[in-house]
């Protein structure tokens, strides 16, 4: 494999120290670099021309992709990309790193942990960023994907010295229940209502999303859990099943949840005045 091949392999950029301890000889690192195969960034990183844009711009700003930036690459549950590249940058790297513009958003904070280099932020640090950017409820929309994707315990999180208010409340409410996004989007408000909410219980033979009180039942249809015919039958048929055993089954899908949300809790507290969440 040459170096332009694993170059390519690495996202199009890799630190002059790694691409040495790869075995490729520095000659042959500073031809590469003269003939205008890659571009060395602050004489430590080195770029093609097809390299990841973020990660480029990451090592500009002598920064690291983080927040909803890494979240997004990390397959959290985000609704939709962020328009800009969120970076985070330690302190005192301000004056040292910025020599130009930097077209991102930028999040100067010490490291909640000791890193490895890299030019990806480490998930705590993303999580303590979007604690500060996102509000409350959308930013534990993310903390509990990324419990169920980065297999976090929630008691972990509670145990890490949070630099912010913000960030220490979402450690004290994340539960690792929700099965995704959708779900968060929904519990969060929901517990405010003051009636009992349960989350992923198993009820004739499958697991549901939420139980609100005693009988009623809210399904979630993610598009990439739900988008087979054969797994929709099976999920008419469990709704079939739980309507014979006395629940009330509200199933929402992905758009109405995410774009339509008011109108699903408008649904929501009808069910629950006409006292559909209790047992007879």
């Amino acid at each position: 494999m040459n170096l332009l091949q694993w170059l390519a392999s690495r996202d199009g950029i890799a630190h002059r120290a790694d691409i040495l301890a790869a075995g490729f000889a520095l000659p042959s690192l500073q031809s590469f670099v003269r003939s205008g195969f890659g571009t060395l960034i602050r004489r430590a990183w080195v770029a093609t021309s097809d390299a990841d844009p973020a990660l480029v711009l990451a090592a500009r700003a002598g920064g690291r992709v983080s927040c909803v930036s890494l979240a997004n690459r990390r397959q959290w549950w985000v609704a939709s990309p962020p328009s800009r590249v969120h970076l985070h940058l330690p302190p005192h790297a301000a004056s040292a790193h910025l020599t130009g513009p930097i077209d991102a958003t930028l999040h100067w904070t010490k490291p909640l942990l000791p890193a490895p280099r890299s030019l990806y932020a480490e998930v705590e640090d993303a999580l303590q960023h979007i604690a500060g950017c996102l509000p409350n409820d959308d930013a534990l929309v993310l903390w509990e994907s990324a419990v169920r994707v980065e297999k976090l315990a929630p008691e972990y999180l509670r145990s890490l010295p949070w630099t912010s208010k913000a960030a220490r409340e979402l450690a004290e409410a994340v539960t690792g229940l929700s099965d995704s996004g959708l779900e968060t989007l929904l519990v969060v408000p929901l517990r405010r209502w003051g009636v009992n909410i349960r989350q992923q219980v198993w009820l004739a033979g499958r697991p549901v999303d939420i139980v609100v009180g005693e009988k009623l039942v809210i399904q979630l249809d993610g598009w990439q859990f739900h988008s087979s015919a054969a797994q929709r039958g099976k999920d008419i048929a469990h709704d079939a099943e739980l309507r014979l055993r006395g629940y009330t089954v509200l199933r929402f899908g992905y758009a109405q949840v995410v774009h339509d949300r008011e109108t699903v809790f408008r649904v929501i507290r009808r069910a629950i005045a006409a006292r559909l969440h209790l047992a007879a």
